[in-house]
């Protein structure tokens, strides 16, 4: 009987599990550990793949926008905010009550790009291996097969994320940060793109458990999205009447459009003004809080900044564009002292008290 993890084989080796993620070996049976394979495969397919002009980039964006807005009615500034995240290469926290469209909105966005979907339902129960997947034993072949979890998807929806005890929380901070997961000593990477939208419950604060520091800030955005006003909702009750209208969505991009808009991204310039902007604002949350904005915030401000300049029809960054996306991006990220002001009238104080040079 042996494990996956200490199986020999020759030169490198890519095995796939048919969820779209690889497996690397080194030639000597074990997984790079680092993931500096992956990393560099990663980086050199962006910096191969053609990327679109900015307004072909842009139009991507107002088409997706309008086809998620056929099923999610009068929120189109949180559906651009589920956009940039993704766009930005990152993750989303959504805080907000049940029965506000939070799953709803994920799925709509994975049907739109025809990308794969899975949602994780977090309970106080729930393992870590249910997120990431598991090692099963297979009597045919004495030998271990892996069964991917949910986590193996384009777009991910953990669901009620902070019911769930911190070591269960903690399965997402490898793929969040690194897009792979390792188990049983196996490194397997995840889905281009790879996307964690989170909803996190605010109503029942006894029977949950408090995210920890360093899984919020992997997190590049977060966002409420509210009740609904009167005129939307009644929409959102003609519409839903019969057929939901989430099964009618059609896809109007590919997730090679979406790979290509990233590229444009990357693309765009960032003067040496803006970056020192940026630093200039988390510099200031860290002299004005217990816990102010990491560099890896600094990097989310830096990377939704160049997707909003995509969004204008830019090819470059204006400070602008960091003060509109620092408030979702920043304070989410900032611990203040018991009774001072919470990290949204931090990021606040800082865009109207550091100046633009």
């Amino acid at each position: 009987m042996n494990d996956s993890a200490d199986r020999t084989e020759t030169g490198p080796v890519d095995r796939t599990d048919g969820s779209g993620s690889t497996e690397r070996t080194d030639g000597s049976g074990s997984t790079d550990p680092a993931g500096s394979i992956e990393a560099t495969t990663r980086e050199n397919a962006l910096a191969d793949r053609p990327a679109l002009d900015v307004d072909a980039a842009a139009d991507l964006v107002d088409r997706l926008v309008e086809n998620v807005e056929s099923v999610i009615v009068g929120k189109r500034d949180a559906v651009e905010h589920v956009l940039v995240t993704v766009l930005a290469r990152g993750h989303l926290l959504v805080e907000d009550v049940p029965g506000v469209g939070k799953t709803t909105l994920a799925k709509a966005v994975s049907r739109s790009v025809d990308a794969s979907f899975k949602r994780v339902q977090f309970t106080p129960d729930l393992l870590p291996s249910d997120v990431t997947g598991v090692n099963v034993f297979n009597q045919r072949t004495d030998e271990f097969d892996f069964r991917p979890g949910p986590v193996f998807a384009n777009f991910v929806l953990g669901d009620e994320i902070n019911r769930a005890p911190p070591k269960t929380q903690s399965a997402l901070l490898e793929a969040m940060e690194e897009r792979q997961v390792t188990t049983d000593g196996v490194t397997r990477t995840l889905p281009d793109p790879f996307c964690v939208i989170a909803t996190q419950n605010d109503v029942e604060p006894g029977r949950t458990y408090e995210l920890p520091v360093a899984e919020i800030d992997r997190f590049t955005k977060k966002i409420r999205l509210g009740y609904p006003d009167v005129e939307a909702e009644a929409v959102i009750l003609d519409r839903t009447v019969g057929d939901h209208p989430i099964e009618s969505v059609e896809p109007v991009a590919t997730l090679e459009d979406v790979r290509r808009a990233r590229a444009t991204v990357a693309d765009v310039e960032v003067r040496e003004p803006v970056r020192t902007y940026v630093a200039r604002l988390a510099e200031h949350t860290r002299r004005n809080a217990a816990l102010g904005v990491s560099p890896r915030g600094s990097l989310a401000l830096l990377r939704t900044a160049q997707v909003r300049a995509v969004l204008d029809g830019r090819g470059y960054v204006i400070p602008d564009d960091v003060q509109t996306e620092a408030p979702t991006v920043l304070s989410h990220r900032i611990r203040t002292d018991a009774g001072a002001a919470d990290g949204a009238d931090v990021v606040a104080e800082a865009l109207d008290r550091v100046p633009v040079e």
